[in-house]
Protein backbone atom coordinates (compact mmCIF):
# COMPACT_ATOMS: atom_id res chain seq x y z
CA UNK A 1 0.00 0.00 0.00
CA UNK A 2 1.60 3.11 -1.09
CA UNK A 3 2.47 6.52 0.67
CA UNK A 4 0.04 8.60 -1.97
CA UNK A 5 -2.75 6.41 -1.31
CA UNK A 6 -2.99 5.85 2.75
CA UNK A 7 -2.04 10.27 2.65
CA UNK A 8 -5.41 10.65 0.07
CA UNK A 9 -7.36 8.32 2.38
CA UNK A 10 -6.41 10.27 5.36
CA UNK A 11 -7.48 13.90 3.59
CA UNK A 12 -10.48 12.56 2.75
CA UNK A 13 -11.60 11.29 6.12
CA UNK A 14 -10.40 15.07 7.46
CA UNK A 15 -12.69 16.07 4.51
CA UNK A 16 -15.93 13.79 5.63
CA UNK A 17 -14.94 14.56 9.23
CA UNK A 18 -15.54 18.45 9.30
CA UNK A 19 -18.27 18.03 7.06
CA UNK A 20 -19.87 15.67 9.54
CA UNK A 21 -18.78 18.19 12.75
CA UNK A 22 -21.06 21.17 10.47
CA UNK A 23 -24.08 18.63 11.16
CA UNK A 24 -23.49 17.56 14.54
CA UNK A 25 -22.28 21.06 16.02
CA UNK A 26 -26.33 22.37 15.69
CA UNK A 27 -27.39 18.86 16.71
CA UNK A 28 -25.20 19.00 19.47
CA UNK A 29 -25.96 23.27 20.25
CA UNK A 30 -29.96 22.31 19.73
CA UNK A 31 -29.76 19.25 22.52
CA UNK A 32 -27.63 20.65 24.56
CA UNK A 33 -29.30 24.04 25.11
CA UNK A 34 -32.87 22.77 24.56
CA UNK A 35 -32.75 18.81 25.37
CA UNK A 36 -34.67 18.89 22.36
CA UNK A 37 -34.02 15.48 20.27
CA UNK A 38 -34.40 17.20 16.64
CA UNK A 39 -34.66 14.30 13.90
CA UNK A 40 -35.50 16.73 11.37
CA UNK A 41 -31.85 18.31 11.48
CA UNK A 42 -31.16 16.02 8.22
CA UNK A 43 -33.85 17.81 6.37
CA UNK A 44 -32.01 20.92 6.84
CA UNK A 45 -28.64 19.70 5.24
CA UNK A 46 -31.45 18.24 2.81
CA UNK A 47 -33.16 21.97 2.14
CA UNK A 48 -29.25 24.07 1.94
CA UNK A 49 -28.29 21.82 -0.78
CA UNK A 50 -31.49 21.93 -2.87
CA UNK A 51 -31.76 25.87 -2.22
CA UNK A 52 -27.91 25.58 -3.31
CA UNK A 53 -28.31 24.06 -6.25
CA UNK A 54 -31.25 25.78 -7.56
CA UNK A 55 -29.64 29.04 -6.97
CA UNK A 56 -25.95 28.27 -8.42
CA UNK A 57 -28.09 26.23 -11.72
CA UNK A 58 -30.20 29.99 -11.99
CA UNK A 59 -27.32 32.86 -11.40
CA UNK A 60 -24.31 30.37 -12.37
CA UNK A 61 -22.72 31.33 -9.13
CA UNK A 62 -21.74 28.95 -7.03
CA UNK A 63 -21.07 31.52 -3.92
CA UNK A 64 -24.89 32.94 -4.13
CA UNK A 65 -25.83 28.97 -4.18
CA UNK A 66 -23.53 29.10 -0.92
CA UNK A 67 -25.74 31.88 0.49
CA UNK A 68 -29.00 31.09 -0.54
CA UNK A 69 -28.18 27.49 1.45
CA UNK A 70 -27.34 29.28 4.73
CA UNK A 71 -30.29 31.83 4.39
CA UNK A 72 -32.90 28.89 3.32
CA UNK A 73 -31.60 26.92 6.06
CA UNK A 74 -31.21 29.49 8.67
CA UNK A 75 -35.34 31.02 8.04
CA UNK A 76 -36.98 27.33 7.85
CA UNK A 77 -35.14 26.28 10.95
CA UNK A 78 -36.55 29.59 12.80
CA UNK A 79 -39.93 29.48 11.09
CA UNK A 80 -40.30 25.57 12.39
CA UNK A 81 -38.80 26.42 15.89
CA UNK A 82 -41.67 28.93 16.36
CA UNK A 83 -44.04 27.19 14.87
CA UNK A 84 -43.54 23.57 16.36
CA UNK A 85 -40.35 22.90 18.46
CA UNK A 86 -41.29 25.42 20.44
CA UNK A 87 -44.50 23.60 21.88
CA UNK A 88 -42.06 20.73 22.34
CA UNK A 89 -39.27 21.61 25.10
CA UNK A 90 -41.57 20.52 27.62
CA UNK A 91 -42.74 17.13 26.16
CA UNK A 92 -40.99 14.50 27.13
CA UNK A 93 -38.76 13.09 24.01
CA UNK A 94 -41.34 10.24 22.57
CA UNK A 95 -43.34 13.24 21.75
CA UNK A 96 -40.38 15.26 20.26
CA UNK A 97 -39.45 11.95 17.99
CA UNK A 98 -43.07 11.69 16.76
CA UNK A 99 -42.98 15.28 15.88
CA UNK A 100 -40.02 15.95 14.54
CA UNK A 101 -40.44 12.89 12.21
CA UNK A 102 -43.51 14.09 11.40
CA UNK A 103 -41.00 17.50 10.07
CA UNK A 104 -38.60 14.75 7.95
CA UNK A 105 -42.34 13.86 6.41
CA UNK A 106 -43.40 16.98 5.71
CA UNK A 107 -40.00 18.24 4.17
CA UNK A 108 -39.40 15.27 2.34
CA UNK A 109 -42.86 15.68 0.48
CA UNK A 110 -42.45 19.25 0.16
CA UNK A 111 -38.64 19.14 -1.32
CA UNK A 112 -40.51 16.37 -3.68
CA UNK A 113 -43.45 18.37 -4.83
CA UNK A 114 -41.05 21.73 -5.40
CA UNK A 115 -38.34 20.05 -6.95
CA UNK A 116 -39.36 16.73 -8.34
CA UNK A 117 -38.08 13.76 -7.75
CA UNK A 118 -34.90 13.64 -10.00
CA UNK A 119 -32.03 14.88 -7.90
CA UNK A 120 -30.32 18.03 -8.89
CA UNK A 121 -26.40 18.60 -9.67
CA UNK A 122 -24.39 21.19 -8.03
CA UNK A 123 -21.46 22.19 -9.91
CA UNK A 124 -17.86 22.58 -8.74
CA UNK A 125 -17.42 26.36 -9.90
CA UNK A 126 -14.08 26.68 -12.40
CA UNK A 127 -12.06 28.02 -9.65
CA UNK A 128 -12.28 25.14 -7.62
CA UNK A 129 -11.85 22.37 -10.18
CA UNK A 130 -8.92 20.45 -10.89
CA UNK A 131 -6.41 18.91 -8.89
CA UNK A 132 -3.37 20.36 -6.82
CA UNK A 133 0.19 19.71 -5.88
CA UNK A 134 1.13 18.48 -2.46
CA UNK A 135 4.38 17.12 -0.75
CA UNK A 136 5.03 14.28 -1.21
CA UNK A 137 3.87 13.58 -4.52
CA UNK A 138 0.23 13.95 -3.56
CA UNK A 139 -2.95 15.02 -6.26
CA UNK A 140 -5.58 15.92 -4.55
CA UNK A 141 -8.38 17.92 -5.79
CA UNK A 142 -8.69 21.29 -4.63
CA UNK A 143 -12.89 21.37 -4.04
CA UNK A 144 -12.18 18.95 -1.15
CA UNK A 145 -8.83 20.60 0.24
CA UNK A 146 -11.30 23.49 0.33
CA UNK A 147 -13.84 21.94 2.33
CA UNK A 148 -11.49 21.07 4.62
CA UNK A 149 -10.18 24.27 4.82
CA UNK A 150 -13.70 26.23 5.20
CA UNK A 151 -14.85 23.23 7.64
CA UNK A 152 -11.98 24.72 10.18
CA UNK A 153 -12.56 28.18 9.62
CA UNK A 154 -16.50 27.47 10.16
CA UNK A 155 -15.50 25.62 13.90
CA UNK A 156 -12.77 28.10 14.83
CA UNK A 157 -15.50 30.80 14.59
CA UNK A 158 -17.98 28.79 16.07
CA UNK A 159 -15.81 27.87 18.91
CA UNK A 160 -14.68 32.41 19.02
CA UNK A 161 -19.08 32.91 18.95
CA UNK A 162 -19.33 30.42 21.99
CA UNK A 163 -16.31 31.32 24.08
CA UNK A 164 -15.74 34.98 23.36
CA UNK A 165 -19.17 36.88 22.83
CA UNK A 166 -21.96 37.44 24.75
CA UNK A 167 -24.31 35.51 23.16
CA UNK A 168 -21.80 32.76 23.31
CA UNK A 169 -22.23 33.18 27.34
CA UNK A 170 -26.24 33.23 26.72
CA UNK A 171 -26.03 30.09 25.08
CA UNK A 172 -23.60 28.56 27.45
CA UNK A 173 -25.89 29.45 30.90
CA UNK A 174 -28.71 28.55 28.88
CA UNK A 175 -26.96 25.16 28.38
CA UNK A 176 -26.41 24.89 32.48
CA UNK A 177 -29.63 26.88 33.68
CA UNK A 178 -32.42 28.25 31.39
CA UNK A 179 -34.49 29.28 34.95
CA UNK A 180 -31.73 31.56 36.22
CA UNK A 181 -30.92 32.93 32.66
CA UNK A 182 -34.77 33.75 31.80
CA UNK A 183 -34.69 35.38 35.56
CA UNK A 184 -32.19 37.43 34.83
CA UNK A 185 -33.63 39.41 31.81
CA UNK A 186 -32.65 37.08 28.94
CA UNK A 187 -35.48 36.72 26.25
CA UNK A 188 -35.28 32.44 26.74
CA UNK A 189 -37.26 32.26 23.36
CA UNK A 190 -35.49 34.60 21.32
CA UNK A 191 -32.22 32.70 22.29
CA UNK A 192 -34.05 29.39 21.13
CA UNK A 193 -35.17 30.58 18.03
CA UNK A 194 -31.02 31.99 17.87
CA UNK A 195 -29.66 28.61 18.68
CA UNK A 196 -32.03 26.90 16.29
CA UNK A 197 -31.85 29.03 13.60
CA UNK A 198 -27.45 28.94 13.42
CA UNK A 199 -27.66 24.90 13.97
CA UNK A 200 -30.41 25.12 10.75
CA UNK A 201 -27.58 26.98 8.99
CA UNK A 202 -24.64 24.62 9.95
CA UNK A 203 -26.69 21.86 8.29
CA UNK A 204 -27.63 23.90 5.22
CA UNK A 205 -23.74 25.14 4.63
CA UNK A 206 -23.03 20.77 4.52
CA UNK A 207 -25.53 20.07 2.77
CA UNK A 208 -24.35 22.77 0.07
CA UNK A 209 -20.77 22.41 0.26
CA UNK A 210 -21.03 17.91 0.14
CA UNK A 211 -23.80 18.85 -2.77
CA UNK A 212 -21.28 19.78 -5.30
CA UNK A 213 -19.19 16.36 -5.09
CA UNK A 214 -22.60 13.91 -4.67
CA UNK A 215 -26.11 14.47 -6.40
CA UNK A 216 -28.58 16.38 -4.48
CA UNK A 217 -31.94 14.48 -4.21
CA UNK A 218 -34.41 13.78 -1.64
CA UNK A 219 -34.04 12.06 1.77
CA UNK A 220 -30.07 12.99 1.65
CA UNK A 221 -30.00 13.93 4.94
CA UNK A 222 -30.80 10.97 6.87
CA UNK A 223 -28.40 9.14 6.77
CA UNK A 224 -25.38 12.41 7.49
CA UNK A 225 -28.37 12.40 10.40
CA UNK A 226 -27.34 9.18 11.62
CA UNK A 227 -23.65 10.05 11.64
CA UNK A 228 -24.27 13.02 13.20
CA UNK A 229 -25.60 11.74 16.06
CA UNK A 230 -22.81 8.90 16.32
CA UNK A 231 -20.39 11.79 16.46
CA UNK A 232 -22.31 13.26 19.19
CA UNK A 233 -22.40 10.63 21.45
CA UNK A 234 -18.81 9.75 20.92
CA UNK A 235 -17.84 13.55 21.53
CA UNK A 236 -20.07 13.96 24.19
CA UNK A 237 -23.66 15.98 24.17
CA UNK A 238 -23.94 19.63 24.28
CA UNK A 239 -20.14 19.79 23.61
CA UNK A 240 -18.91 21.35 20.57
CA UNK A 241 -14.94 20.45 21.29
CA UNK A 242 -16.69 16.51 21.08
CA UNK A 243 -18.70 17.63 18.34
CA UNK A 244 -15.25 18.56 16.22
CA UNK A 245 -13.08 15.23 18.06
CA UNK A 246 -15.31 13.30 17.49
CA UNK A 247 -16.34 14.05 13.73
CA UNK A 248 -12.61 13.84 12.90
CA UNK A 249 -12.66 10.47 15.00
CA UNK A 250 -15.61 9.05 12.37
CA UNK A 251 -14.49 10.51 9.84
CA UNK A 252 -11.06 9.16 9.77
CA UNK A 253 -12.54 5.33 11.09
CA UNK A 254 -14.80 5.28 8.56
CA UNK A 255 -12.82 6.28 5.58
CA UNK A 256 -9.51 4.37 6.63
CA UNK A 257 -11.46 1.39 7.77
CA UNK A 258 -12.82 0.89 4.43
CA UNK A 259 -9.01 0.68 2.99
CA UNK A 260 -6.90 -1.24 6.32
CA UNK A 261 -9.11 -3.61 7.21
CA UNK A 262 -9.68 -5.76 4.26
CA UNK A 263 -5.99 -5.49 3.80
CA UNK A 264 -5.39 -7.10 7.50
CA UNK A 265 -8.02 -9.26 7.04
CA UNK A 266 -5.88 -10.82 3.99
CA UNK A 267 -3.13 -11.63 6.55
CA UNK A 268 -5.10 -14.07 8.68
CA UNK A 269 -7.88 -15.17 6.31
CA UNK A 270 -8.65 -16.49 2.74
CA UNK A 271 -8.02 -13.54 0.14
CA UNK A 272 -10.75 -14.38 -1.95
CA UNK A 273 -13.32 -13.64 1.18
CA UNK A 274 -10.97 -11.14 2.63
CA UNK A 275 -12.58 -8.11 1.03
CA UNK A 276 -16.38 -8.84 1.52
CA UNK A 277 -15.66 -9.50 5.24
CA UNK A 278 -13.71 -6.97 5.62
CA UNK A 279 -16.39 -4.20 4.20
CA UNK A 280 -19.08 -5.71 6.13
CA UNK A 281 -16.55 -5.12 9.35
CA UNK A 282 -15.62 -1.66 7.79
CA UNK A 283 -19.32 -1.27 7.64
CA UNK A 284 -19.47 -1.47 11.27
CA UNK A 285 -16.11 0.35 12.93
CA UNK A 286 -17.73 3.98 13.87
CA UNK A 287 -20.18 2.18 15.74
CA UNK A 288 -17.27 -0.68 17.31
CA UNK A 289 -15.74 2.76 17.84
CA UNK A 290 -18.82 4.52 19.16
CA UNK A 291 -19.18 0.89 21.48
CA UNK A 292 -15.50 1.44 22.84
CA UNK A 293 -16.01 4.76 23.80
CA UNK A 294 -18.95 4.68 25.91
CA UNK A 295 -17.74 1.84 27.66
CA UNK A 296 -14.64 3.80 28.65
CA UNK A 297 -16.71 7.47 29.01
CA UNK A 298 -20.27 6.85 29.22
CA UNK A 299 -20.66 10.61 28.80
CA UNK A 300 -18.40 10.57 25.70
CA UNK A 301 -15.38 12.02 25.49
CA UNK A 302 -15.98 16.02 26.69
CA UNK A 303 -19.14 14.90 27.46
CA UNK A 304 -20.07 16.66 31.47
CA UNK A 305 -20.57 14.18 34.21
CA UNK A 306 -22.97 16.41 36.23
Amino acid sequence: MSFILVAEQILNGLQFGVMLFLMAAGLTLIFGVMGLINLAHGSLYMVGAFAAAAVAGATGSFLLGLVAALTAAAVAGAIIEVAVIRRLYKADHLDQVLATFALILIFSEGTRWAFGSFPLFLDIPDWLSGPVSLPGGIQYPLYRLALIGAGLAVAAGLWLLIERTRIGIQIRAGENDREMIAALGVDISRLYTLVFALGAALAGLAGALVGAIQSVQVGMGEPVLILAFVVIVIGGIGSIKGAFVGALLVGLTDTLGGIFLPELLKLVTDPSTASTVGASVASMAIYILMSIVLILRPTGLFGSTA
